[in-house]
Protein backbone atom coordinates (compact mmCIF):
# COMPACT_ATOMS: atom_id res chain seq x y z
CA UNK A 1 0.00 0.00 0.00
CA UNK A 2 1.53 3.26 -1.24
CA UNK A 3 1.92 6.37 1.18
CA UNK A 4 -0.62 8.20 -0.64
CA UNK A 5 -3.32 5.80 -1.09
CA UNK A 6 -3.17 4.87 2.44
CA UNK A 7 -2.78 8.40 3.65
CA UNK A 8 -6.20 9.66 1.71
CA UNK A 9 -8.09 6.03 2.55
CA UNK A 10 -7.11 7.36 6.36
CA UNK A 11 -8.20 10.59 6.44
CA UNK A 12 -11.35 9.77 4.69
CA UNK A 13 -12.44 7.42 7.80
CA UNK A 14 -11.14 10.04 10.17
CA UNK A 15 -13.55 12.72 8.69
CA UNK A 16 -16.35 10.15 8.75
CA UNK A 17 -15.83 9.14 12.18
CA UNK A 18 -16.05 13.23 13.12
CA UNK A 19 -19.48 13.80 10.97
CA UNK A 20 -21.02 11.11 12.90
CA UNK A 21 -19.93 12.57 16.16
CA UNK A 22 -21.46 15.55 15.27
CA UNK A 23 -24.46 14.26 13.48
CA UNK A 24 -25.38 11.09 16.01
CA UNK A 25 -27.67 12.02 18.71
CA UNK A 26 -27.38 9.14 20.60
CA UNK A 27 -25.17 8.57 23.37
CA UNK A 28 -23.75 5.38 23.07
CA UNK A 29 -23.39 5.68 19.38
CA UNK A 30 -21.25 9.13 19.67
CA UNK A 31 -18.83 7.21 22.02
CA UNK A 32 -18.52 4.09 19.81
CA UNK A 33 -17.69 7.58 17.25
CA UNK A 34 -15.18 8.79 19.14
CA UNK A 35 -13.54 5.43 19.89
CA UNK A 36 -13.03 4.85 16.06
CA UNK A 37 -11.37 8.09 15.73
CA UNK A 38 -8.55 7.03 18.40
CA UNK A 39 -8.00 4.00 17.18
CA UNK A 40 -7.02 6.11 13.51
CA UNK A 41 -5.13 8.07 15.35
CA UNK A 42 -3.25 5.63 16.30
CA UNK A 43 -3.33 4.02 13.55
CA UNK A 44 -2.21 6.92 11.40
CA UNK A 45 0.90 7.50 14.14
CA UNK A 46 2.14 3.45 13.34
CA UNK A 47 1.54 4.00 9.71
CA UNK A 48 3.50 7.16 9.74
CA UNK A 49 6.26 6.20 12.24
CA UNK A 50 7.61 3.29 9.52
CA UNK A 51 7.19 2.07 6.22
CA UNK A 52 6.94 -1.60 7.69
CA UNK A 53 3.84 -0.37 9.31
CA UNK A 54 2.32 -0.42 6.51
CA UNK A 55 2.58 -3.59 5.07
CA UNK A 56 0.15 -7.05 4.91
CA UNK A 57 2.60 -9.14 6.75
CA UNK A 58 1.70 -5.98 10.10
CA UNK A 59 -1.44 -6.20 9.45
CA UNK A 60 -1.91 -10.16 9.96
CA UNK A 61 -0.13 -9.64 12.69
CA UNK A 62 -2.42 -6.79 13.92
CA UNK A 63 -5.23 -9.11 12.93
CA UNK A 64 -3.69 -12.02 14.80
CA UNK A 65 -2.92 -9.90 18.33
CA UNK A 66 -6.82 -8.72 18.30
CA UNK A 67 -8.08 -11.97 18.83
CA UNK A 68 -6.46 -12.63 22.36
CA UNK A 69 -7.81 -8.91 23.14
CA UNK A 70 -10.81 -9.40 21.45
CA UNK A 71 -12.48 -12.45 23.08
CA UNK A 72 -11.00 -11.19 26.42
CA UNK A 73 -12.87 -7.81 26.16
CA UNK A 74 -15.85 -9.44 24.61
CA UNK A 75 -16.34 -11.04 27.99
CA UNK A 76 -15.01 -8.75 30.80
CA UNK A 77 -17.47 -6.37 28.58
CA UNK A 78 -20.26 -8.18 29.16
CA UNK A 79 -19.65 -8.75 33.02
CA UNK A 80 -19.20 -5.05 33.73
CA UNK A 81 -22.47 -4.21 31.80
CA UNK A 82 -24.43 -6.19 34.22
CA UNK A 83 -22.73 -4.27 36.85
CA UNK A 84 -19.56 -6.85 37.96
CA UNK A 85 -16.03 -7.36 37.52
CA UNK A 86 -13.43 -10.19 37.21
CA UNK A 87 -10.17 -9.90 38.35
CA UNK A 88 -9.35 -13.57 37.90
CA UNK A 89 -10.01 -13.56 33.94
CA UNK A 90 -5.97 -14.28 33.08
CA UNK A 91 -6.09 -16.84 35.69
CA UNK A 92 -8.93 -18.94 34.22
CA UNK A 93 -7.04 -18.67 31.06
CA UNK A 94 -4.43 -20.03 32.60
CA UNK A 95 -6.20 -23.10 34.09
CA UNK A 96 -8.04 -23.81 30.90
CA UNK A 97 -4.94 -23.64 28.78
CA UNK A 98 -3.28 -25.98 30.96
CA UNK A 99 -5.95 -28.50 31.91
CA UNK A 100 -6.67 -28.80 27.48
CA UNK A 101 -3.03 -29.19 27.34
CA UNK A 102 -2.69 -31.98 30.22
CA UNK A 103 -6.70 -33.72 29.02
CA UNK A 104 -4.59 -33.69 25.59
CA UNK A 105 -1.72 -34.93 26.17
CA UNK A 106 -3.24 -38.06 28.16
CA UNK A 107 -5.15 -39.03 24.74
CA UNK A 108 -8.46 -37.36 25.39
CA UNK A 109 -10.48 -37.05 22.55
CA UNK A 110 -10.07 -33.12 21.36
CA UNK A 111 -13.67 -32.69 21.47
CA UNK A 112 -14.69 -34.29 25.06
CA UNK A 113 -11.11 -32.10 26.29
CA UNK A 114 -13.17 -29.09 24.55
CA UNK A 115 -16.45 -29.75 26.17
CA UNK A 116 -14.90 -30.75 29.64
CA UNK A 117 -12.75 -27.28 29.57
CA UNK A 118 -16.17 -24.88 28.79
CA UNK A 119 -18.09 -26.80 31.47
CA UNK A 120 -15.64 -26.32 33.65
CA UNK A 121 -14.86 -22.44 32.85
CA UNK A 122 -18.75 -22.12 33.24
CA UNK A 123 -18.65 -23.89 36.37
CA UNK A 124 -16.14 -21.43 37.91
CA UNK A 125 -18.62 -18.35 36.37
CA UNK A 126 -21.41 -20.00 38.21
CA UNK A 127 -19.15 -20.14 41.33
CA UNK A 128 -18.26 -16.24 41.30
CA UNK A 129 -21.92 -15.53 40.60
CA UNK A 130 -23.40 -17.77 43.60
CA UNK A 131 -21.08 -16.18 45.84
CA UNK A 132 -21.43 -12.26 44.66
CA UNK A 133 -25.61 -12.91 44.82
CA UNK A 134 -26.18 -15.06 47.57
CA UNK A 135 -23.77 -14.50 49.72
CA UNK A 136 -23.45 -10.66 48.91
CA UNK A 137 -19.85 -10.87 48.45
CA UNK A 138 -17.73 -7.79 47.26
CA UNK A 139 -17.13 -8.66 43.38
CA UNK A 140 -13.66 -7.50 43.78
CA UNK A 141 -12.47 -9.84 46.44
CA UNK A 142 -14.64 -12.78 45.17
CA UNK A 143 -12.84 -12.65 41.94
CA UNK A 144 -9.43 -11.67 43.26
CA UNK A 145 -9.56 -14.63 45.53
CA UNK A 146 -10.13 -16.52 42.48
CA UNK A 147 -7.13 -14.89 40.32
CA UNK A 148 -5.14 -16.77 43.18
CA UNK A 149 -7.35 -19.73 43.49
CA UNK A 150 -7.29 -20.73 40.03
CA UNK A 151 -3.49 -19.76 38.42
CA UNK A 152 -2.70 -22.10 41.98
CA UNK A 153 -4.28 -24.68 40.89
CA UNK A 154 -2.98 -24.63 37.35
CA UNK A 155 0.42 -24.88 39.23
CA UNK A 156 -0.79 -28.00 41.40
CA UNK A 157 -1.86 -29.69 38.10
CA UNK A 158 1.30 -29.50 36.42
CA UNK A 159 3.30 -31.03 39.58
CA UNK A 160 5.30 -33.68 38.83
CA UNK A 161 2.80 -35.98 41.83
CA UNK A 162 0.23 -33.54 41.63
CA UNK A 163 -0.94 -36.39 44.80
CA UNK A 164 1.80 -35.46 47.07
CA UNK A 165 0.13 -32.52 48.53
CA UNK A 166 -2.84 -34.54 49.46
CA UNK A 167 -1.12 -37.28 50.50
CA UNK A 168 1.04 -34.74 53.00
CA UNK A 169 -2.50 -33.08 54.33
CA UNK A 170 -4.28 -36.43 55.11
CA UNK A 171 -1.27 -37.72 56.70
CA UNK A 172 -0.64 -34.29 58.49
CA UNK A 173 -4.13 -34.58 59.77
CA UNK A 174 -4.18 -38.11 61.03
CA UNK A 175 -1.41 -37.38 62.75
CA UNK A 176 1.15 -39.76 60.35
CA UNK A 177 -0.81 -42.71 60.73
CA UNK A 178 -2.24 -42.88 57.01
CA UNK A 179 0.75 -42.71 53.76
CA UNK A 180 3.37 -43.23 56.12
CA UNK A 181 5.17 -44.81 53.73
CA UNK A 182 4.16 -43.17 50.88
CA UNK A 183 6.82 -42.39 48.30
CA UNK A 184 6.48 -38.35 47.42
CA UNK A 185 8.21 -37.12 44.31
CA UNK A 186 9.70 -33.77 44.92
CA UNK A 187 9.94 -30.86 42.13
CA UNK A 188 8.08 -27.98 40.99
CA UNK A 189 5.41 -26.79 38.27
CA UNK A 190 6.36 -26.68 34.79
CA UNK A 191 5.34 -26.37 31.43
CA UNK A 192 3.01 -28.21 30.00
CA UNK A 193 1.84 -28.84 26.13
CA UNK A 194 0.38 -31.21 23.15
CA UNK A 195 3.20 -33.56 22.80
CA UNK A 196 3.33 -35.85 20.14
CA UNK A 197 -0.07 -35.06 19.01
CA UNK A 198 0.47 -31.85 17.26
CA UNK A 199 -0.16 -33.69 14.04
CA UNK A 200 -3.31 -35.33 15.25
CA UNK A 201 -4.60 -31.94 16.17
CA UNK A 202 -3.29 -30.37 12.89
CA UNK A 203 -7.14 -29.46 12.12
CA UNK A 204 -7.27 -27.60 15.64
CA UNK A 205 -4.17 -25.90 14.85
CA UNK A 206 -4.50 -24.62 11.92
CA UNK A 207 -8.19 -22.59 13.30
CA UNK A 208 -5.59 -21.10 16.07
CA UNK A 209 -2.73 -20.39 13.45
CA UNK A 210 -3.83 -20.98 10.05
CA UNK A 211 -5.09 -18.86 7.16
CA UNK A 212 -8.11 -19.61 4.37
CA UNK A 213 -7.01 -21.17 1.27
CA UNK A 214 -9.66 -20.66 -0.85
CA UNK A 215 -8.52 -19.88 -4.66
CA UNK A 216 -11.69 -18.99 -5.97
CA UNK A 217 -12.24 -15.80 -3.21
CA UNK A 218 -8.69 -15.22 -3.41
CA UNK A 219 -8.97 -13.80 -6.98
CA UNK A 220 -12.24 -12.30 -6.32
CA UNK A 221 -11.70 -8.44 -6.21
CA UNK A 222 -14.02 -7.46 -3.40
CA UNK A 223 -13.78 -10.76 -1.63
CA UNK A 224 -9.67 -11.34 -2.43
CA UNK A 225 -8.73 -9.73 0.80
CA UNK A 226 -10.80 -12.15 3.47
CA UNK A 227 -8.18 -14.82 2.59
CA UNK A 228 -5.50 -12.07 4.02
CA UNK A 229 -7.10 -12.57 7.85
CA UNK A 230 -6.63 -16.01 9.63
CA UNK A 231 -9.52 -18.16 10.74
CA UNK A 232 -9.61 -17.18 14.44
CA UNK A 233 -9.97 -13.23 13.38
CA UNK A 234 -13.85 -15.08 11.89
CA UNK A 235 -13.69 -17.11 14.94
CA UNK A 236 -13.75 -13.49 17.00
CA UNK A 237 -16.37 -12.16 14.75
CA UNK A 238 -18.31 -15.25 15.39
CA UNK A 239 -18.49 -14.26 19.27
CA UNK A 240 -18.99 -10.45 18.53
CA UNK A 241 -21.70 -11.24 16.44
CA UNK A 242 -23.41 -14.14 19.16
CA UNK A 243 -22.74 -11.18 21.92
CA UNK A 244 -24.30 -8.34 20.16
CA UNK A 245 -27.50 -10.42 19.18
CA UNK A 246 -27.55 -11.02 22.87
CA UNK A 247 -26.87 -7.57 24.20
CA UNK A 248 -28.86 -5.60 21.51
CA UNK A 249 -31.13 -7.62 19.82
CA UNK A 250 -32.73 -10.01 22.74
CA UNK A 251 -34.73 -8.80 25.88
CA UNK A 252 -31.89 -10.77 27.61
CA UNK A 253 -29.43 -8.57 27.10
CA UNK A 254 -31.91 -5.89 27.74
CA UNK A 255 -32.28 -7.57 31.37
CA UNK A 256 -28.37 -7.22 31.74
CA UNK A 257 -28.04 -3.54 30.84
CA UNK A 258 -31.13 -3.35 33.47
CA UNK A 259 -29.42 -4.93 35.85
CA UNK A 260 -26.05 -2.79 35.28
CA UNK A 261 -28.05 0.22 35.09
CA UNK A 262 -29.95 0.11 38.35
CA UNK A 263 -30.09 -3.39 40.06
CA UNK A 264 -32.96 -2.56 42.71
CA UNK A 265 -35.41 -1.10 39.97
CA UNK A 266 -34.94 -4.37 37.61
CA UNK A 267 -35.91 -6.62 40.92
CA UNK A 268 -38.85 -4.58 41.31
CA UNK A 269 -39.61 -4.71 37.31
CA UNK A 270 -39.85 -8.79 37.80
CA UNK A 271 -36.25 -8.96 36.16
CA UNK A 272 -34.28 -12.15 38.24
CA UNK A 273 -31.42 -10.52 38.69
CA UNK A 274 -29.76 -12.62 40.19
CA UNK A 275 -29.29 -15.64 37.44
CA UNK A 276 -28.64 -12.37 35.24
CA UNK A 277 -26.06 -11.85 37.05
CA UNK A 278 -24.47 -15.37 36.90
CA UNK A 279 -25.01 -15.35 33.41
CA UNK A 280 -22.39 -13.28 32.72
CA UNK A 281 -20.20 -14.25 35.25
CA UNK A 282 -20.35 -17.59 32.89
CA UNK A 283 -19.84 -15.85 29.09
CA UNK A 284 -16.50 -13.94 31.24
CA UNK A 285 -15.07 -17.08 32.28
CA UNK A 286 -16.19 -19.37 29.30
CA UNK A 287 -14.70 -16.75 26.93
CA UNK A 288 -11.52 -16.76 28.70
CA UNK A 289 -11.72 -20.53 28.71
CA UNK A 290 -11.58 -20.36 24.93
CA UNK A 291 -9.18 -18.13 24.29
CA UNK A 292 -6.64 -20.39 26.46
CA UNK A 293 -7.34 -23.25 24.56
CA UNK A 294 -6.85 -20.68 20.88
CA UNK A 295 -3.08 -20.00 22.43
CA UNK A 296 -2.88 -23.19 23.61
CA UNK A 297 -3.11 -24.47 20.24
CA UNK A 298 -0.97 -21.90 18.91
CA UNK A 299 2.47 -22.16 20.86
CA UNK A 300 1.26 -25.58 21.74
CA UNK A 301 2.94 -24.94 25.12
CA UNK A 302 1.66 -23.21 28.38
CA UNK A 303 3.41 -22.13 31.43
CA UNK A 304 1.27 -21.81 34.40
CA UNK A 305 3.35 -19.25 35.98
CA UNK A 306 3.24 -16.86 32.93
CA UNK A 307 -0.06 -18.10 30.80
CA UNK A 308 -2.43 -15.65 31.06
CA UNK A 309 -0.73 -13.06 33.09
CA UNK A 310 -1.98 -9.33 33.12
CA UNK A 311 -4.98 -10.69 30.78
CA UNK A 312 -7.78 -9.57 33.31
CA UNK A 313 -5.78 -6.07 33.02
CA UNK A 314 -6.32 -5.95 28.97
CA UNK A 315 -9.62 -7.29 28.89
CA UNK A 316 -10.45 -4.85 31.89
CA UNK A 317 -9.07 -1.82 29.73
CA UNK A 318 -10.49 -2.77 26.81
CA UNK A 319 -13.70 -2.97 28.19
CA UNK A 320 -13.30 0.81 29.79
CA UNK A 321 -11.76 2.43 26.68
CA UNK A 322 -14.67 0.96 24.78
CA UNK A 323 -17.23 2.60 26.24
CA UNK A 324 -18.33 0.26 29.00
CA UNK A 325 -18.71 2.23 32.43
CA UNK A 326 -17.71 0.41 35.45
CA UNK A 327 -21.09 1.75 37.12
CA UNK A 328 -22.60 -0.78 34.69
CA UNK A 329 -25.22 -0.77 32.18
CA UNK A 330 -23.52 0.98 29.33
CA UNK A 331 -21.40 -0.43 26.27
CA UNK A 332 -21.99 -2.10 23.25
CA UNK A 333 -20.28 -5.00 21.35
CA UNK A 334 -18.54 -2.47 18.33
CA UNK A 335 -17.22 -0.31 21.23
CA UNK A 336 -15.60 -3.16 23.14
CA UNK A 337 -13.63 -4.13 19.70
CA UNK A 338 -12.40 -0.54 19.16
CA UNK A 339 -11.42 -0.58 22.81
CA UNK A 340 -9.30 -3.94 22.31
CA UNK A 341 -8.24 -3.03 19.04
CA UNK A 342 -6.35 -0.26 20.99
CA UNK A 343 -3.84 -2.04 23.01
CA UNK A 344 -2.70 -4.15 20.02
CA UNK A 345 -2.21 -0.89 18.54
CA UNK A 346 -0.03 1.19 21.45
CA UNK A 347 1.95 -1.79 21.99
CA UNK A 348 2.90 -1.87 17.81
CA UNK A 349 3.25 1.87 18.09
CA UNK A 350 5.59 0.97 20.57
CA UNK A 351 7.49 -1.45 18.45
CA UNK A 352 7.92 0.72 15.82
CA UNK A 353 8.04 3.95 17.31
CA UNK A 354 11.88 2.29 19.19
CA UNK A 355 9.43 2.39 22.82
CA UNK A 356 11.15 -0.34 24.92
CA UNK A 357 8.91 -2.78 25.84
CA UNK A 358 9.17 -2.00 29.50
CA UNK A 359 6.96 0.86 28.66
CA UNK A 360 4.22 -1.26 27.56
CA UNK A 361 2.53 -1.37 31.54
CA UNK A 362 2.66 2.57 31.54
CA UNK A 363 1.04 3.13 28.76
CA UNK A 364 -1.70 0.87 29.51
CA UNK A 365 -2.68 2.30 32.82
CA UNK A 366 -2.32 6.29 31.29
CA UNK A 367 -4.90 4.84 28.77
CA UNK A 368 -7.18 3.14 31.37
CA UNK A 369 -6.59 6.31 33.98
CA UNK A 370 -7.81 8.65 30.84
CA UNK A 371 -10.50 6.02 30.22
CA UNK A 372 -12.26 6.34 33.53
CA UNK A 373 -11.47 10.42 33.83
CA UNK A 374 -13.65 10.86 30.66
CA UNK A 375 -16.70 8.75 31.49
CA UNK A 376 -16.53 10.39 34.55
CA UNK A 377 -16.96 13.84 32.86
CA UNK A 378 -19.33 12.72 30.86
CA UNK A 379 -21.53 10.91 33.65
CA UNK A 380 -20.94 14.58 35.34
CA UNK A 381 -21.86 16.34 32.35
CA UNK A 382 -25.14 14.40 31.54
CA UNK A 383 -26.25 14.67 35.05
CA UNK A 384 -26.08 18.55 34.65
CA UNK A 385 -27.97 18.56 32.09
CA UNK A 386 -30.65 16.23 33.19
Amino acid sequence: MTLLTWGIGLLVLMALAVAGMLLVKDKEMRRVFGIFLLVLVLYGMIGLSNPAARTLVNHQRLSERLVWYGILTIGAGVLIISGGIDLSIGSVFCLSAVSFALLLSKGWASPLAIVVIVAGAALIGVLHGLLVTRLRLQPFIVTLCGLFIWRGIAYWLTLPDPLAPVRGLIRFVSFGTLFTNAVTTTGSASNVGIGERSQELKGLIDLATGYPDWPAVAHIPVLGWVTSLPYRFWLLVLVAGLIGVLLHASVYGRYLYAVGANEQAARYAGVPTERYKILAYVICSVLAAVAGMLQLLELQTVSPSSGGSWYELYAITGAVLGGCSLRGGEGTVIGMLLGAAILPLLRNLCNFSGLPDDLEFTVIGVSLLLGTIADELLKRRAAARA
